[in-house]
């Protein structure tokens, strides 16, 4: 399992009231934050990859068609988990290149959504199982 993940962002003041509506669907939690970094961890103490966020030292654009990161993936438990991190990154005016629906070119049951955070960052909110339950903070499981 990795410990933490870190990206570069162009400004961590403005990347941080998003992400920080964000994380929570995606069943994360702060884990810390200062002038030079914020983080989130796996909410409720469950085992899981911290994200971390710095100032990026040199400016330039990001692609996720370059060497390096191509996206995140959040694990959610259930299929209505994926419709709620769709729903919020519709409200936080994301770019979505894929609404939830079901991919048949992975192994079933693989139900996901994909959209573009603020600097370009891929991210999928996906589930691997077939559940449909109501989604809820206390339900969820992410790993």
């Amino acid at each position: 399992m990795l410990g933490h993940l870190g990206l570069n962002v162009p400004d961590l003041a403005t990347a941080k009231p998003y992400y920080d509506r964000l994380m929570p669907t995606l069943d994360y939690e702060p884990y810390l934050s200062g002038v030079d970094q914020f983080a989130y961890r796996p909410a409720r103490g469950k085992p899981g990859t911290y994200l971390f966020f710095y100032a990026a030292r040199d400016a330039g654009p990001y692609s996720r068609e370059a060497t390096g990161l191509q996206h995140l993936a959040f694990r959610v438990r259930t299929r209505s988990d994926v419709r709620a991190a769709h729903r919020l990154a519709v409200d936080l005016g994301a770019e979505v290149l894929h609404p939830p629906q079901p991919f048949p070119d992975y192994p079933p049951p693989y139900y996901a959504t994909f959209w573009l955070d603020p600097h370009g960052f891929l991210f999928e909110a996906v589930c691997h199982a077939d559940r449909d339950e109501p989604s809820t903070t206390s339900g969820r499981w992410s790993g």
